[in-house]
């Protein structure tokens, strides 16, 4: 058994660890452990300083999640773009494939509560289904490993998967999206790392919220990778009491890319069932976008996006820069909010555009029914 197997067997995963080690309610402790799994290691557990601090928030059960607050399960409508039970198609070119329920921790704002921890609704036995439905498709050319956490599998069973899109002539790109370099980097070692990069390219996303979570372990994890030629991404999402604050995300920012992490997105949180405690206005994610941008290098500024509501895709968000334009010249302010223009390209009237492209084609229809005649000395 290997040392993050062994990690993972002496988890906080019942009711009763939580009233053992936390004081919880025994009624409680098991309604919340229903309700969703609860699942915390030993390394994310040593990373918590104080109760209530944004790595308590992000493992540890809260009676907030019991409350109904009308919210849907699906929040994503990943179900509804589901052709076979381990697929999600949402985009044209694209797939998540959901290969395994299990994760090393479960977090409390999980937008996959539904299916998260339930073996029967992703599992194994599926796995051939979305290799066959891949190879159907021609159109999908990147396909992302999810679940669950893929790095629950084994070496062996995670090469399976790989291994068999990788046969896939019209894959041309696999993403593995794992929490492990953040929650437990012992998962990511010298083995796995070989095993992977046969397979290139792979990409890695992976998933830190705080700076705390960037240990000398999670560097070495993501060295490893990195080394390996796997280029990683973070996925961050903005809560409420973890990271909803301009200075905290610029030193999760810059300590990731110190990391060799490229930060991707920051998300606002999704409407998920059980999840409204962890919200923020969109304003709070505006405002921290707008303090980053000029203050750090661009590398460490990820996108904001909301994931759209009933599976309409992930929508950028961006600060107002563009004030608004005086004739041809578009006012604009910079990050200290200094006022510039730029004096702006005036756009051909509609019907002239048209005009000079039919114009265009047919001088080069005219140059093209020239007849060829060689020249004398080559006859």
């Amino acid at each position: 058994m290997e040392l993050w197997q062994e990690m993972l067997r002496q988890s906080v995963d019942s009711g009763k660890d939580l009233v053992e080690k936390f004081g919880f309610d025994g009624e409680l402790a098991d309604r919340l452990n229903k309700l969703f799994h609860i699942r915390i290691n030993p390394y994310y557990l040593s990373l918590i300083r104080y109760p209530g601090d944004p790595i308590w928030l992000q493992c540890i059960p809260d009676a907030q999640e019991l409350e109904e607050d009308g919210f849907p399960e699906d929040p994503l409508a990943e179900d509804s773009h589901s052709p076979v039970p381990s697929i999600v198609h949402r985009y044209p070119d694209r797939v998540l494939f959901l290969t395994t329920s299990q994760c090393s921790m479960y977090c409390r704002f999980c937008t996959r509560k539904r299916k998260v921890g339930d073996s029967t609704k992703i599992n194994m036995k599926y796995i051939q289904d979305g290799i066959d439905y891949i190879t159907a498709h021609p159109e999908i050319r990147d396909v992302i490993l999810s679940g669950g956490d893929p790095l629950m599998l084994t070496d062996y069973m995670l090469e399976r998967v790989v291994s068999g899109l990788r046969a896939v002539p019209h894959v041309e790109i696999i993403r593995l999206g794992t929490k492990m370099p953040c929650v437990l980097p012992q998962r990511v070692t010298p083995k796995l790392c070989n095993m992977l990069k046969k397979y290139h390219p792979i990409y890695v996303n992976t998933h830190f919220n705080h700076p705390w979570e960037c240990t000398p372990e999670a560097k070495k994890a993501t060295d490893m990778l990195a080394d390996a030629g796997i280029p990683v991404g973070n996925q961050a999402v903005l809560m409420k009491g973890v990271n909803d604050n301009a200075e905290v995300m610029l030193e999760l920012m810059r300590k990731l890319l110190f990391m060799r992490v490229r930060p991707y997105y920051l998300y606002q949180a999704d409407i998920t069932k059980g999840a409204n405690h962890f919200r923020t206005p969109v304003s709070v994610g505006l405002d921290i976008m707008d303090k980053l941008r000029g203050h750090t290098s661009g590398l460490a500024i990820p996108y904001f996006v909301i994931d759209a509501p009933g599976g309409g895709g992930k929508i950028p968000l961006l600060p107002q820069y563009v004030l608004g334009r005086n004739g041809n010249q578009i006012i604009l302010r910079n990050y200290k909010y200094d006022i510039h223009t730029y004096p702006d390209v005036e756009e051909e009237p509609k019907a002239a555009k048209t005009q000079s492209v039919e114009k265009k084609y047919t001088r080069k229809k005219a140059r093209t029914k020239k007849k060829y005649v060689p020249d004398k000395e080559q006859v």
